[in-house]
């Protein structure tokens, strides 16, 4: 897969460019608005990461300028622009995901992933994880074939942990992705999520890792 990342920041830039190639991705790392575009003109690359705050072109005007020219690849911003507002304006300008700064390697390439796995238009079982499916168009889940029900919230809460097994998330970032920075937050929500899960999918499939936050585990 060729991504194509635009960030101005050489330390950001150099540490996305090498975790990426390492979880099997080519990388082509370009520093400046304009000559994004024109890259962008000249080749094709299977999911774009953009900075907002780039000299020549801000990252926002070259966003809408890649959905005017009528192309779908996935873009997913990544930016210190963390205002509601930023988010809602970014999202109404094509991009498809929005990762705050500072984030973790690891859940930027599940994420980058999982932009890949939906531009791919895999219509049955969006996620598997062991035994339980997810179908993100329709908002389902089974467990061993037979359909569970769930609640919006653990359905959202699910898919963020089982897009990325293995990673741990803390509290503060399972809200952020939840519910996008809102505040007044009530602070045991998440906590009232993952029991639910655990009742309704297995006590085994997430993990308390005390003092950090939650992750994914295989099914017991």
């Amino acid at each position: 897969m060729r991504l194509l990342l635009v960030e101005d920041d050489r330390m950001i830039g150099a540490g996305i460019q090498k975790g990426l190639h390492q979880d099997g991705f080519t990388v082509e790392w370009i520093e400046d608005g304009i000559a994004a575009k024109l890259a962008l003109e000249k080749n094709s690359y299977d999911l774009l990461l953009l900075d907002l705050g780039l000299p020549g072109m801000d990252g926002l005007e070259l966003l809408a300028e890649v959905r005017r020219t009528g192309k779908i690849m996935p873009v997913l911003v990544i930016t210190a622009r963390d205002a509601v507002s930023d988010r809602i304006q970014g999202l109404d300008v094509g991009a498809d995901d929005y990762l705050v700064k500072p984030f973790e390697l690891g859940e930027l390439s599940a994420r980058v992933r999982a932009l890949l796995r939906r531009a791919s238009g895999r219509s049955e079982s969006d996620i598997q994880f062991a035994n339980i499916a997810l179908y993100e168009r329709t908002r389902r889940v089974t467990l061993d074939g037979e359909p569970v029900e769930l609640t919006p919230r653990e359905f959202d809460l699910l898919r963020i942990l089982i897009e990325q097994p293995g990673l741990v998330l803390t509290r503060a970032q399972l809200e952020e992705r939840l519910y996008g920075g809102t505040e007044g937050v009530e602070s045991n929500l998440i906590e009232v999520y993952v029991h639910g899960l655990r009742k309704k999918l297995g006590t085994g499939l997430i993990k308390t890792i005390r003092g950090l936050g939650y992750m994914a585990t295989h099914v017991t």
